[in-house]
């Protein structure tokens, strides 16, 4: 995994990180600022078209569709899977053929690293 420092206007707690596929969550309990639009437009050229990032630039979401219910619930689970593993859990709204799914960390009322680092888990779903 690349980890560059930060760079000018980059605020937040955490070095930006290049590769965001082979990244794990770190645990936040509050306390830090969240990503700056600036730093959360830079890490969506990382996520699929798919995802986009909220016009306050507090979350980021996806709408994903699939042919039929098993299909739908199969992605679910594998989501499910990611979000248990990583330690961070994202909304989830599901129905017959789609599901959308909205990445914030409620601990610090915005976007980390983290909600990133799950989009391109998620995103990597979809490739196999």
């Amino acid at each position: 995994m690349a980890v560059t420092p930060p760079r000018n206007g980059y605020t937040s707690r955490m070095a930006y990180i290049s590769d965001l596929s082979s990244a794990r969550c770190e645990p936040c309990e509050g306390g830090v600022e969240p990503l700056t639009n600036t730093e959360a437009s830079r890490y969506m050229e990382q996520v699929g078209d798919h995802w986009s990032l909220a016009a306050d630039g507090k979350s980021i979401s996806a709408d994903f569709s699939f042919p039929g219910f098993n299909r739908t619930m199969g992605f679910v689970n594998a989501v499910a899977w990611i979000a248990s593993s990583e330690g961070h859990h994202p909304d989830l709204e599901v129905g017959y053929g789609h599901c959308r799914i909205t990445y914030t960390t409620h601990a610090i009322g915005g976007l980390s690293s983290n909600d990133f680092i799950c989009a391109v888990k998620i995103d990597r779903l979809l490739d196999t």
